[in-house]
């Protein structure tokens, strides 16, 4: 777990809880709204958020290189997750 140092760990960690916060911020907006568009948004914020697990799970346990498909994994996710985060905006957008 040495890979990385504390300030590094708490900065990672604290963007994961703050994404997490996101999520459900915005999911409870559309709840109160109604607005549909709201939800997809929270959904297409779960591919980053998977993005920054693998990342962290790599960094725990020193960038094993048997874990190196994460660095993968992570990279898919992060493509995925702005994908759907554009069509999300878009969704929003068009429905305002």
């Amino acid at each position: 777990m040495h890979a990385l140092s504390i300030p590094t760990w708490i900065i990672h960690i604290s963007s994961v809880i703050e994404w997490i916060a996101a999520i459900w911020l915005i999911w409870t907006y559309g709840e109160i709204t109604g607005n549909r568009a709201w939800w997809a948004l929270s959904f297409a914020m779960l591919p980053a958020l998977v993005s920054a697990m693998c990342a962290i799970t790599w960094h725990f346990f020193d960038n094993q290189q048997s874990l190196e498909w994460m660095v993968t994994v992570q990279a898919a996710m992060t493509v995925v997750g702005n994908f759907t985060l554009c069509g999300a905006a878009w969704w929003i957008w068009r429905s305002a």
